[in-house]
């Protein structure tokens, strides 16, 4: 297993590295077929200037990035504010957009019908209602609690008089919690 490891530690130290000149790194190459040494040593001169012109550029890059760091802090521009500007402009550009129009549109129009549709609704169930409250078994059952809430509620002045005798004969028969009239078997204990 140790052998395995050296084996992979020499592999790897073989391997150029990032940003080394691949040339350099393996060592002069046969020449490819139909290349001439003349042709050969000038395309190592152009390489060699292209990699020369390419650390220069990363240079003035770099450069540059620190001029236009240095202007910004002069004017007071900020991470934040950059941030900010990129947000507005963003969300002018998707509010501008086509996709975004339809989609507004077409959200508008449903919550139109959809208000429509609940307005029809609640106007249908009303309606229903009331003809529910017009019929016979309702108006009964209607009756049924009027009469059951004057006998539960004594005391309560009725426009009618036989309705008031027959809430007080009902509360008489009631247990009395609050100091009421008491039942004959309330009377023997």
């Amino acid at each position: 297993m140790e052998d395995a490891d050296k084996g992979s530690q020499q592999e790897a130290e073989a391997l150029p590295e990032v940003g080394e000149d691949a040339v350099t790194a393996v060592g002069s190459p046969a020449p490819p077929p139909g290349l001439t040494d003349e042709e050969r040593e000038e395309l190592q001169q152009e390489l060699v200037k292209v990699e020369e012109e390419i650390l220069t550029l990363s240079q003035v890059l770099a450069a540059k990035e620190k001029q236009l760091v240095e202007i910004k802090r002069k004017l007071g521009i900020t991470t934040l504010n950059e941030l900010k500007q990129n947000i507005t402009k963003t969300w002018q550009e998707v509010t501008t957009s086509t996709a975004y129009k339809r989609t507004s549109e077409t959200l508008s129009q449903a919550s139109q019908r959809a208000t429509a549709a609940f307005s029809t609704m609640g106007s249908a169930i009303t309606r229903k209602l009331e003809d529910v409250r017009t019929t016979t078994p309702f108006k009964s059952f209607e009756g049924r609690v009027g009469s059951l809430k004057t006998m539960v509620t004594p005391g309560v002045p009725s426009s009618d008089q036989g309705d008031q005798d027959a809430s007080y004969s009902t509360a008489a028969t009631l247990p009395s919690t609050a100091g009421g009239p008491l039942t004959t078997d309330e009377q023997k204990d």
